[in-house]
Formats: C-alpha cells, sequence, structure tokens
C-alpha cells in the first residue's frame, strides 16, 4: 500500500531541497504497487520508499544524492536479475522505473511543491487527487489518489492510543474526539492527525461521512455511546464498531430500538468490536480493531 502523502511544505520545511522518487512503472507483480514514493532531503533524510528495500531503493537514493546537487529531474530505468527482482516482490527479472525530481520546498512557486501540496489538499478535503507527471519521452503517469480512511476515534484511553500508532503504517488518518482535554492530549497522542474535545456526538456530526470513513466507539460510556450512535447509524460512514461484550451491545441496540431505529440500521454497530484475535491487552485490542476495519475495506465478509 502507498504511504501517505506528505506535506513538503511542513514536513520536510527544514530541508533546503527534497528530491521526489516516484516509482512509475514495474514489470511482474511488484510488491509495492506503481506510484510508490520515496522522498530524500538534502539532510540525508528519508521517507518511504519505492520498493520494499535493497538494491533498488539504494540506487534510487544515490541518484537523488546527485540531483539535489544538480536540480532538475531524470528517469531511471533499473534492469534486474531473477534474484534482485524477488527481493523486492517481481516474480522474475525485469525493468522497474522510477522517476525522480527535485523539489524547493522554500519556493512556494516550485511546480512540484505546488503540484504536491494542491493534491495534499483535494485528500484532505475527501476529494480523488490527481498528480500528473510527464516522463519526458512522450508517456505522461497519473496518480489517482483516494483519501486515505478516516478513523473517528470516540474516547481517549489507551487502546486508542494504540490505535493511532498502528494506523499510521496503515495510512489511515486519525482523529481523537473526547470530552475530556485532560485525555485528548498531543502529549498522549503523538501519532494522531487531529484531536477534537468537546460534545463527541456534535463532532462526529461535522465530519463528512463516507465508505472511507470508520467510526470506532472505544469509550465505553453510554453518555458518549448513544449520541454518537444515534448520529450516525443513518450515515454512510463505511465501518461503526464499538467496545464492549454482546450483551453490552445487546442492551445498547434495545434502546436504540426503542427510538425507532430499525433492526438493518442497528446491525451496523459491530460489538464486540475487532476480529476474535484472542488478545486483551490495549495493544492486542487495538490490533483486532485495525484488522476489522481493513478486512471491511477490502471487501471481506466478517
Amino acid at each position: 500500500m502507498k504511504q501517505l502523502l506528505p506535506s513538503l511544505a511542513s514536513e520536510l520545511r527544514d530541508e533546503q531541497a527534497v528530491v521526489v522518487a516516484t516509482l512509475v512503472s514495474a514489470t511482474g507483480a511488484s510488491s509495492k504497487k506503481v506510484g510508490a514514493r520515496m522522498y530524500v532531503g538534502a539532510s540525508g533524510r528519508l521517507i518511504g520508499g519505492v520498493t520494499i528495500g535493497g538494491c533498488v531503493d539504494a540506487r534510487v537514493i544515490e541518484a537523488a544524492d546527485a540531483l539535489i546537487e544538480s536540480g532538475g529531474r531524470k528517469l531511471l530505468a533499473i534492469s534486474l536479475d531473477d534474484d534482485e527482482a524477488m527481493e523486492i516482490g517481481l516474480t522474475c527479472g525485469g525493468t522497474v522505473e522510477v522517476l525522480i525530481e527535485r523539489a524547493r520546498v522554500d519556493d512556494p512557486s516550485d511546480p512540484v511543491l505546488a503540484s504536491h501540496e494542491r493534491a495534499l489538499a483535494q485528500l484532505e478535503a475527501g476529494e480523488v487527487a490527481e498528480l500528473p507527471v510527464a516522463l519526458g519521452d512522450g508517456r505522461t503517469f497519473v496518480d489517482r489518489m483516494a483519501p486515505p480512511t478516516t478513523l473517528l476515534i470516540v474516547g481517549a484511553g489507551e487502546i486508542a492510543t494504540f490505535i493511532t500508532r498502528m494506523a499510521r503504517d496503515l495510512d489511515m488518518r486519525t482523529v481523537v474526539i473526547d470530552g475530556r482535554d485532560r485525555y485528548a492530549t498531543r502529549e498522549r497522542f503523538p501519532h494522531a492527525d487531529e484531536l477534537r474535545v468537546g460534545m463527541p456526538s456534535e463532532i462526529v456530526a461535522g465530519y463528512p461521512a463516507n465508505a472511507q470513513t470508520a467510526a470506532i466507539l472505544v469509550a465505553h460510556d453510554y453518555k458518549y455511546e448513544l449520541p454518537v450512535l444515534r448520529a450516525l447509524l443513518r450515515s454512510d460512514v463505511g465501518y461503526l464498531g464499538m467496545l464492549g461484550s454482546k450483551k453490552r451491545g445487546a442492551a445498547v441496540r434495545e434502546l436504540l430500538k426503542d427510538e425507532g431505529f430499525t433492526e438493518a440500521e442497528l446491525a451496523r454497530v459491530r460489538t464486540p468490536i475487532g476480529l476474535d484475535l484472542g488478545g486483551k491487552a490495549p495493544a492486542e485490542v487495538a490490533l483486532s480493531i485495525l484488522a476489522e476495519v481493513v478486512a471491511v475495506r477490502s471487501g471481506k465478509r466478517v
């Protein structure tokens, strides 16, 4: 899975220049889809990768270092024998093509910087973004990117801290929501994309709900859960799960049924939340929740 698109202007603002390397073609079945990126800073900093590592990434880094000095752009064609190909997930020897481009992150008019920031703004707005790239030989590569799955995590407890840590590696955006400002702090949630303190039901109602939205209720508190469920049960969220036992879930459904929610609507609530992996520790519960979100997103029957 391709990594999240970083903001060159903020996440790499300390770099005088950054080389963006994009995998634009690969023969065989690549371990990462075409469009995977690596960012190489002038300081030597690396973000992401165009393959799973090994010889290709090493060659890309070497070429990127040279481009930091010279500027411009270059299309690298890297031939691989069978052994090298297997290292990066190709079924046999062949060729990968990687486009490398230097961007000046201190120059808003830089075309590479401008195209990245424009695509990032579209993704953050929940829109499909496109990054068109001319390869210089009559071909054009266009990377179409769907917005990442957004996790609306209600309840800033320990389980939520582990969810935000793991979600970043799964290319998911996390929003931690709690009514207690002592809980929803940046110190406790350094990996969260957004922290919101206030009435959870009002906050979740303010987010655009679609198939890429997963609502995760881990507050284990009726005064949070019921209003949030009322706000989301008739929305278009792609996943809705609540921490608790089967008995507790049945009690919540019965309360909401008395308010007029249908059996089909109430069946959307997954409780107990997460796949049954057997673990009980907070990190294990977080893993089971994310596993279920991934399964649902992938269209698996769970």
